[in-house]
């Protein structure tokens, strides 16, 4: 618990009980969470409408052979989840139409996690 107070800059001297140190902390996580999926998505629309190489990383259309192991996740599968939009490829149909994926974005950030 000890560590929760230092992160939220809980002096000792204050008497608050180890239960809203907790609640503080968890609301923090979410904001946190909410905020880094907001910003992966807004750097994910700039990535798509480029069309570089970056595109071609962030969808994962590149060669040779996969591993035997279990597969990672993938940005564009988590990020789809987030949004809502259910699979990868209306999320990259989106992201064409800029006022769309700002609104997709919006909505998935009020939704929260």
């Amino acid at each position: 618990m000890w560590f929760l107070r230092r992160m939220l800059r809980i002096p000792w001297t204050t008497k608050k009980t180890n239960e809203r140190v907790l609640n503080e902390a968890t609301n923090k996580r979410r904001s946190l969470v909410r905020t880094i999926r907001k910003r992966q998505a807004t750097f994910l629309g700039h990535v798509m409408r480029r069309g570089k190489l970056e595109h071609l990383v962030t969808t994962g259309k590149l060669g040779g052979k996969r591993s035997r192991r279990r597969q990672r996740e993938k940005i564009m599968d988590g990020l789809a989840t987030w949004i809502g939009a259910g699979k990868v490829l209306d999320t990259l149909a989106a992201v064409k139409d800029r006022d769309l994926w700002r609104d997709m974005i919006a909505n998935a950030y009020k939704q929260g996690t």
